[in-house]
């Protein structure tokens, strides 16, 4: 059950970094950064990690990177710690 909720987290999260990129350059109201980063931080890691690629979305703003990393070591953490104590 938790890889499918996975599998659909990460299409939706690199599907938004889609939308968001076609919005960016139609020069339309875009996606907020908060919500690139909930999703991301919901499990949308490599889906979002995969957009920013594909899409060249986001890669040259360091402000954000930096925030998209701190999700991921914030994910990092958890995920060992939850591994540790259960």
């Amino acid at each position: 059950m938790i890889t499918i909720v996975l599998i659909f987290i990460n299409v939706i999260c690199f599907s938004v970094f889609g939308i968001d990129k076609r919005k960016a350059v139609r020069h339309q109201q875009r996606i907020s950064e908060k919500t690139l980063l909930i999703l991301t931080f919901l499990g949308g890691t490599i889906g979002a990690a995969i957009g920013m690629l594909v899409f060249r979305h986001k890669i040259s703003k360091k402000s954000f990177l930096l925030k998209w990393g701190l999700v991921v070591i914030i994910q990092i953490v958890f995920i060992y710690g939850w591994s540790v104590y259960y």
